[in-house]
């Protein structure tokens, strides 16, 4: 297994900075501030071709008392005691404080190495701070910028010297028995770190009375049952318009984040005020996000008719979540206990529901009796004909529908399917996805696949006449202007007839052509252009 680095120090000394840049992303929240971190995150991370597991920690207070402070103080000694090496950081600008001396004297009791580091050393101002820190009694300290990745080369030095080589050789990771991510969220003070703790069976989160203590997505590994589990713990979620605060903003967004990346989600309530507007959109965005979801009622051990109380929230939840209709609830007290052995099966038939995959012959088998009994609507006078479904992917289950008109099937019927599909293939509360598509077009049409080369090719004689038009209009128009204005002057050229002849019995300015016949003789040619082949009254022999 690779080496544990217990990253230590008082409040505000980058500890979540190095933290970051040896992990190599943004896991961990950073601002300015001092105590915006408090519970203690793992993360697997690396230096050079050190293999490292990483724990951030809260920074360290001189307090003992059921303070938060206090209470963030023993999350601190718990990764002490969990962690192989200790890298103990102070700030190299305002140089070694009182504080640093008792953590440092507490450290010193301890039997584990500890790496001294300055931080902050990136300018001149730094060097007196890193002088201070030799009275500490760790020896040389390791000048470095976490915010800047100065010094990281010295870090690995010290690093190697501290526990050896091969203290940093990683295990390898079976991938096939990948864990399952269950983010746990609600609003704030709802028990979800007090539900995580009673899962696991001890005090991992930091957990009080007080609103909003847990900011980070904390990330626990765990086993039930032969099966790797992996909970995320996450920061409670206000309405968007009383989020104002920077760090409140990012705690946010790491929530929003958790929920992305896992596959159930379970939604923690208080009892008292369950499906709230906040409530109903957080699990608005768990299913437009397609994952599974487990509706929870916190603190139930209180709540003097559980009956009826029960019937009347599932009630709700059917009716203000329809999209979601079947979603497996669990009424629990994390406090006490009560309840809570019926959340992991729940979530388990949850995940196992969410990864369903339906045969194709059962889908169209299926499809021909919805259709049979509720047949699609008519739009514009012409019915829309389902013909065949399939599924293409899991996790959220998401089917093709081919049909004619595919564009015009309304949303109504849509729903419509999606609903007996949930009922007929038993997946209740699961986010499910419906594409109707085209059977097919035409492959003899213009385009198709079957469409073949153009068969005009320039200026044919068996060209169409529109083409040839437009061909003319084009050359038409290309022209200068004098030319273009004698060319649309001209108008239509009359056609000249072999043989003309004026007659004298016609009117003046009428003509008549007349044109010569197989013998020599003269045949007349009326004006429309049809031959005369004889008078009109001709005398009978």
């Amino acid at each position: 297994m690779a080496l544990k680095l217990a990253i230590v120090g008082r409040p505000n000394v980058g500890k979540s900075t190095l933290f970051n840049r040896l992990v190599g992303k943004r896991l961990a929240l950073v601002d300015d501030r001092p105590g915006v971190t408090r519970d203690r995150r793992y993360a697997k991370g690396s230096l050079g071709d050190l293999e490292l597991t990483l724990i951030d920690t809260a920074g360290f207070e001189d307090i003992t008392d059921d303070s938060l402070e206090s209470r963030m103080r023993e999350q601190t000694e718990a990764a002490i005691s969990d962690g192989d090496l200790i890298l103990f950081m102070v700030d190299a600008r305002e140089g070694v404080t009182p504080l640093d001396r008792i953590f440092a004297e507490r450290l010193r009791r301890q039997p584990k190495p500890v790496v001294l580091v300055a931080n902050k050393s990136e300018s001149r101002e730094s060097g007196g701070g890193v002088g201070e820190a030799h009275a500490l009694g760790f020896g040389e300290p390791v000048a470095l910028s976490a915010e800047h990745g100065e010094g990281m080369a010295d870090l690995y030095a010290a690093l190697v010297a501290a526990a050896g080589q091969e203290s940093f050789i990683a295990d390898e990771e079976d991938d096939a028995d990948k864990p399952i991510r269950i983010a746990i969220i609600g609003r704030p003070n709802a028990g979800k770190s007090t539900l995580i703790n009673r899962l696991i069976g001890e005090d991992r989160m930091l957990t009080g009375p007080e609103a909003g203590i847990t900011r980070d997505s904390i990330s626990v590994d765990w086993e039930y049952e032969g099966r790797n589990i992996r909970l995320v713990d996450t920061a409670g979620m206000r309405r968007k318009a009383r989020v104002q605060e920077k760090l409140e903003k990012l705690s946010v967004a790491d929530t929003i984040r958790a929920i992305t990346f896992a596959e159930v989600v379970v939604l923690v309530m208080d009892k008292d005020n369950a499906f709230d507007i906040q409530d109903l959109q957080l699990a608005d965005l768990v299913e437009r996000e397609g994952r599974a979801i487990v509706y929870v009622a916190s603190k139930w051990d209180l709540e003097e008719e559980p009956q009826a109380r029960l019937a009347e929230l599932t009630r709700l939840a059917d009716s203000k979540l329809s999209q979601l209709r079947g979603t497996p609830f669990v009424a629990l007290s994390a406090h006490s206990g009560w309840g809570v052995d019926r959340l992991m099966p729940a979530i388990i038939k949850a995940h196992e529901t969410w990864s369903v995959k339906v045969k194709t012959r059962d889908l169209n088998d299926w499809l021909a009796v919805a259709t049979q009994r509720h047949p699609p609507p008519a739009v514009d006078g012409k019915r829309i004909k389902p013909k065949y479904m399939a599924q293409t992917k899991a996790r959220p289950p998401t089917f093709v529908l081919f049909a004619s008109r595919a564009s015009s099937m309304p949303e109504t019927y849509k729903r419509y399917l999606i609903n007996a599909l949930r009922e007929s293939f038993d997946l209740p509360g699961t986010p499910m996805r419906l594409t109707v598509k085209s059977g097919g077009t035409n492959p003899y049409a213009e385009g198709g696949a079957k469409s073949g080369p153009e068969r005009y090719k320039g200026a044919a004689k068996t060209a169409p006449r529109r083409i040839k038009k437009a061909e003319k209009a084009e050359a038409l128009s290309n022209l200068p202007g004098k030319a273009l204005e004698q060319k649309k002057a001209g108008g239509p050229k009359p056609k000249i007839v072999s043989g003309l002849k004026a007659r004298s019995s016609k009117k003046a300015g009428q003509s008549v052509a007349v044109q010569k016949g197989a013998r020599g003789g003269a045949r007349q040619v009326s004006r429309s252009g049809r031959i005369r082949t004889g008078q009109k009254h001709a005398p009978k022999k």
